[in-house]
């Protein structure tokens, strides 16, 4: 359903972030927004784990962010985290803690995810132009770029490396010098390498800088007139006239400035070096900026939703077509799926439950296209580690587990909660696989599916079993295999079974 008040909230490795927005028209127009400088990447260990502090910090902003969407609908709110918790290897213990604190749902989005919504956000906040434009974001621990027209992204990256992260390791207690500056800038140029000759190819004719870093680079190069001419945004002259000023103060507490925040300081110069690395790696002379990034995106990307311009439905489309699913099979399983789970739940399931079914059954097949034998798990595979945009991490996951569910044992689903509705779901979108296995249009029975104390029953007709003995056997198979896991799946031959009003 529609909101009129949306939020947006994006754990970043430098700063959290919540926006709150009011949709009019169809766009989004800011009503509040918060900052908490709480420096995740900083937390990190050698061994990639957050750190205590890191985290009573991060915890204690959730809970000043979750104050303030109170009352809000679980719908009308979408929190993001990127890098950090993306590398950190206890991201899955933090992050219930981190949702019990905040009060909505997390979800850990894919670099390129970022990047998607990174650029949704940032053309939404731009004059209208046809031409292409590349959008740089800085952040705390990685850095997206992203060439696209309009709002329409056409190619997209994300680089491990961030104003945080090299902050830390090339400016330690922020001491600035010429070695270590070229140290940072050489480190950085190596990771743009690899993206350079693609990005250079495609070409753009608009550079673009969002997010914290750039906007503090902007404002201090456009505040001290260090860009030729007085102009605005970052010049790669004005960059390394800052560049000097820099190593001069020999650190950026003793840079005498205006315009230099004191929660930017911290951060600053890893974020000038990767800065100056991007503008020489691709050749860019001047950089504009734009005040839209992430949060922005993910308010117009929940805006997409409610008006069913939802990009994961967009993903597994492309996706059916990129692995040559058979969409008529698809289409049969889908359909058969979705109205078991109708009658499971008896009209009530959950829209989220409907929506992953039906992405699954479209999807079930894609496997085949490495190897029919297995193809589940070859599917499963590449839900799990595909570029997917519009799903985050955990979508995936769940995607995943429902493509490799779909047929074989059950035993490999044993990590799922005994009361997940997810095992209705599988159930589904096996009978309505095991149903089409005909692969036809054929006319299904009136068969009936209930939720029972032990399990699950379903009534079909004797005489259609007794015309189609293959089903018939299929069905006593997958009876054995849900007691194997301790469920009853219990087949009623029923003379004549009437479909539920």
């Amino acid at each position: 359903m529609p909101y009129e008040t949306v939020a947006a909230v994006d754990l970043g490795s430098n700063s959290f972030r919540l926006q709150v927005g009011r949709v009019v028209d169809d766009q989004i127009y800011p009503l509040d927004s918060l900052k908490e400088p709480v420096r995740l990447a900083s937390g990190l260990n050698a061994d990639k784990r957050l750190d205590a502090p890191s985290q009573t910090r991060a915890l204690e902003a959730l809970r000043r962010f979750g104050e303030r969407l109170r009352g809000l609908d679980a719908g009308a709110v979408r929190a993001v985290a990127t890098n950090t918790l993306r590398v950190a290897k206890n991201a899955g213990e933090f992050l219930p803690l981190a949702e019990d604190a905040l009060g909505f749902p997390i979800e850990i989005i894919a670099g390129r995810e970022e990047a998607r919504l990174i650029y949704l956000g940032a053309s939404h906040s731009l004059p209208t132009a046809g031409h292409k434009r590349l959008v740089v974001d800085i952040g705390g621990g990685s850095t997206e770029f992203i060439i696209g027209k309009r709002h329409q992204p056409q190619l997209m990256e994300s680089l491990y490396m961030g104003c945080v992260g090299y902050t830390l390791r090339f400016f330690p207690a922020c001491r600035f010098d010429k070695k270590r500056l070229r140290e940072a800038q050489v480190a950085a140029a190596k990771e743009i390498e690899l993206i350079a000759h693609d990005y250079l190819r495609l070409g753009w004719k608009e550079a673009v800088g969002s997010s914290g870093s750039a906007r503090a680079i902007a404002d201090v190069l456009e505040m001290n007139k260090l860009n030729p001419g007085g102009e605005a945004g970052i010049s790669r002259e004005g960059l390394d006239r800052l560049c000097h000023l820099l190593v001069k103060a020999g650190s950026a507490e003793a840079l005498d400035l205006p315009g230099v925040r004191s929660d930017r300081l911290p951060v600053l110069p890893g974020g000038v070096a990767i800065m100056s690395a991007i503008l020489e790696e691709l050749s860019i002379e001047r950089m504009t900026y734009a005040d839209g990034a992430l949060r922005l995106g993910v308010l117009y990307d929940l805006l997409g939703r409610f008006h069913h311009l939802d990009m994961r439905d967009s993903t597994v489309g492309q996706f059916m077509r990129r692995y040559q699913v058979e969409a008529d099979q698809a289409e049969r399983v889908r359909a058969t799926a979705l109205a078991a789970l109708d009658q499971l739940w008896e009209g009530a399931a959950d829209d989220s439950d409907r929506a992953f079914l039906g992405w699954a059954a479209n999807l079930h097949e894609i496997g085949i296209s490495v190897a029919h034998n297995a193809y589940h798990k070859h599917g499963a595979y590449i839900l799990t580690y595909a570029d997917m945009p519009g799903f985050s991490k955990k979508d995936q996951a769940r995607l995943a587990m429902l493509v490799l569910g779909h047929r074989g044992k059950l035993e490999k689903l044993s990590t799922m909660p005994t009361g997940d509705s997810g095992w209705c779901l599988v159930l589904c979108l096996r009978l309505a696989v095991l149903l089409h296995r005909t692969r036809d249009d054929r006319a299904l029975p009136a068969y009936r599916l209930q939720a029972t104390s032990r399990g699950f029953e379903l009534d079909l007709p004797a005489d259609w079993l007794a015309q189609n003995p293959l089903t018939a056997a299929a069905l006593s198979e997958e009876m054995a295999i849900w007691r194997q896991i301790g469920r009853d799946l219990a087949l009623n031959k029923a003379k004549a079974a009437k479909r539920p009003a």
